[in-house]
């Protein structure tokens, strides 16, 4: 096992890391190794020094990578040298100090709420098993503000209809409780109701496909984007705008920002804050309307 494949076991095993994350860690190491050995014919990974680094940054810029990509990037290859530090192969990461292009804040989009209110409420959805299957998918994104695995990986076991709430596995296996209301509460018997009658002996999965098997991330993102479209001119209709949704409408309503962040399940108050400008934006146009000296 080479040192680039002892991170990313270490990645996968230890740090219990995503494949999916892992994928992307190993594609940014190696595209970095492949640009070295283009500078330098058996360049190897571990003797990278950081003029190699800064060349690779200028290479990614002028060949179009955006500016969040190349910061994506560089942290995947300042990982890689931490870890390196860690098992003592290297005394100093060659990842220091390195110029990387301004990342411009994007502000996330969110659907209004009396288009999702359209949508859930005025007969949108078919009265059978994948009807209410579809409607649950969205009323669950929306009104827990879940990430897509979340959901998918969601237990009817996790669901606790008499305390109001769901438990949900996040990022890094972490597990958190987030509440839902009452209006929700019928909506998950009826459509449990239908489930079960459908396919009584499809397991432990809430959301399952039409031939009762455990429900997969495709299937719901093109559930979410299929309806968003009947309601929203926004340009990406997924999961995750839902998520966005679910944060601004509450901050809107005056939620405490502390709170927004333990339902989102963010580590720090930084990724949540990014809310507070779409909010903000929205008290400001209230203001102009409204205030006689506007």
């Amino acid at each position: 096992m080479n040192h680039q494949e002892s991170f990313i076991h270490y990645l996968r095993y230890e740090k219990r890391r995503s494949a999916h994350t892992s994928v992307a860690y190993e594609n940014d190491i190696s595209q970095f190794v492949r640009f070295g050995n283009e500078q330098c014919p058996g360049f190897e990974l571990i003797t990278a020094d950081r003029k190699m680094v800064r060349e690779w940054v200028v290479h990614l810029m002028e060949n179009g990578v955006t500016p969040r990509t190349v910061h994506r990037k560089v942290s995947s290859l300042q990982a890689f040298f931490r870890y390196m530090m860690k098992m003592e192969l290297v005394v100093a990461t060659p990842v220091h100090d390195i110029p990387l292009p301004k990342i411009r804040k994007k502000l996330p989009c969110f659907v209004e709420e009396k288009s999702l209110h359209h949508l859930l409420d005025d007969g949108f959805f078919a009265h059978d098993f994948r009807g209410e299957r579809d409607r649950m998918a969205i009323a669950l994104l929306y009104g827990t503000g879940v990430r897509l695995n979340e959901l998918v990986n969601l237990h009817t076991g996790d669901v606790d209809l008499s305390q109001y709430q769901i438990k949900v596995t996040g990022k890094r296996n972490k597990q958190r409780i987030i509440p839902f209301s009452r209006s929700l509460k019928p909506e998950i018997e009826r459509f449990l109701q239908i489930r079960n009658e459908t396919f009584p002996e499809s397991g432990d999965c809430f959301l399952l496909t039409d031939k009762g098997e455990p429900a997969y991330g495709k299937l719901i993102y093109r559930i979410v984007k299929t309806y968003l479209a009947l309601v929203t001119s926004l340009e990406k209709k997924s999961p995750h705008i839902l998520r966005h949704t679910f944060a601004t409408h509450l901050l809107n309503k005056g939620a405490d920002l502390n709170a927004v962040k333990e339902l989102l399940g963010h580590a720090n108050l930084g990724a949540t804050e990014i809310y507070t400008h779409t909010t903000f934006e929205k008290l400001h146009n209230t203001y102009q309307q409204a205030h006689p000296r506007g």
